[in-house]
């Protein structure tokens, strides 16, 4: 039977002495290093969504990088550390990202920065969705991944934490491929609990020291939350990092398709904690409406029924929408849209509602923040604003 166990430990800031003592705190009660032997070869799968200083609360912060890596390298493994974030997976990219982000501080640990860019054809047929897809082949050369993910607030899928963070599984530029293949929420959730199923990490441990709430994943606004977690089950441990920000396993798509599959408890409480997580919680937390509750509504299956789907998902679905003050007309956002919704007229993007698939591509990597997630006005009069979700 599937234990359910997350752990939590105070941490209040990134002082390395204190990191590695939360982290060591975190893991004691789910003997979190315990399988780890001499001569193995670790993979971290690490949060490095995009090129940002570790302030921007954006990637998973250096100094928990670094405590995991020593401990690991006290029992005797080798540390390979690695991500693929949007962009070309190659080792120039990844050269910029490794040193903006703060990693190659980890190298001073005994840590290896990965340097296989080659991906693999793979197939999984358990999958719901992704029963084959390409994938960084640097994880199917190591004994065991550990997880080593950030909390953060997400445009399409409400927050990412551990399961979010294997999409970083997929080769960088095949990224938007998969978003136009699944483009309804409930369909990219599956896709990234198979990512995640596939990997099968041996450990799950999220930095929530200092979030990201608002416009998340990368252009939010660093937010305290002032703990570590960790489980051996990235989805319990998903289901208590939403609750520290006030959302229900239902907010989250990713976390009710695990529901569904049976590999998480509808109820958190069927969860067993450690260290108290709860006291960690920040009730005003800035989150953003993820598209779950979309498509879960249903009116009925004869024609008035589908016409009031029709109408409700339009004005539920979240949906990219432009700050002009905040564009400087750089044209990412149309660079990485993988539907071509996107076009720059007069320097300012347009997206074409009728091609939008809704999966945020643009608000993520936007580089100015200047495109967040909207709602239609009915919400907005309903007291449904992003920032009071």
């Amino acid at each position: 039977m599937e234990l359910y166990e997350v752990s939590a430990a105070a941490c209040g800031d990134y002082e390395d002495q204190r990191v590695e003592a939360a982290l060591r705190a975190v893991l004691e009660p789910i003997g979190g290093l315990d399988f780890v032997q001499p001569g193995m070869t670790v993979g971290v799968k690490v949060n490095l969504v995009t090129a940002m200083k570790p302030e921007t609360a954006a990637t998973v912060h250096p100094a928990v990088v670094c405590a995991l890596v020593r401990l690991l390298r006290e029992r005797g493994a080798e540390v390979v550390l690695g991500d693929s974030p949007g962009g070309i997976y190659s080792a120039p990219y990844l050269k910029v990202v490794y040193d903006v982000c703060g990693m190659r501080r980890a190298e001073s640990f005994g840590a290896r920065l990965n340097d296989d860019f080659s991906t693999a054809e793979v197939s999984f047929p358990e999958a719901v969705k992704l029963k084959s897809f390409p994938y960084t082949a640097w994880l199917g050369k190591v004994d065991a991944i550990i997880d080593l993910c950030k909390l953060k607030t997400h445009g399409m899928m409400g927050l990412t934490c551990a399961v979010k963070n294997f999409f970083g599984t997929i080769p960088g530029t095949q990224k938007p491929e998969c978003h136009y293949r699944f483009p309804r929420a409930e369909d990219f959730a599956n896709a990234l609990v198979d990512l995640y199923e596939y990997s099968r990490p041996r450990l799950c441990i999220c930095d929530a020291v200092i979030g990201m709430e608002g416009n998340g994943p990368t252009q939010g606004t660093p937010r305290k939350i002032g703990c570590l977690l960790a489980s051996r089950n990235g989805h319990a441990l998903d289901a208590v990092a939403a609750g520290l920000i006030g959302l229900k396993i239902q907010d989250v798509p990713t976390l009710r398709a695990a529901a569904e599959r049976g590999l998480l408890p509808a109820d958190r409480k069927a969860i067993r904690l450690f260290g108290d997580p709860e006291s960690f919680a920040v009730a005003d937390f800035k989150t953003v409406p993820a598209q779950s509750s979309v498509f879960f509504l249903v009116f009925g299956d004869g024609i008035p029924g589908k016409i009031a789907d029709f109408f409700a998902a339009r004005i539920l679905t979240p949906f990219p929408k432009l700050e002009p003050s905040a564009c400087v007309g750089c044209g990412k956002c149309a660079q990485v849209c993988p539907a071509k919704a996107i076009t720059m007229r007069k320097k300012k993007p347009h997206i074409d509602r009728s091609v939008c698939i809704h999966c945020f591509c643009c608000q993520e990597f936007c580089p100015k923040g200047a495109m967040r997630v909207g709602r239609h006005a009915i919400m907005k009069i309903l007291g449904k604003s992003p920032s009071s979700h």
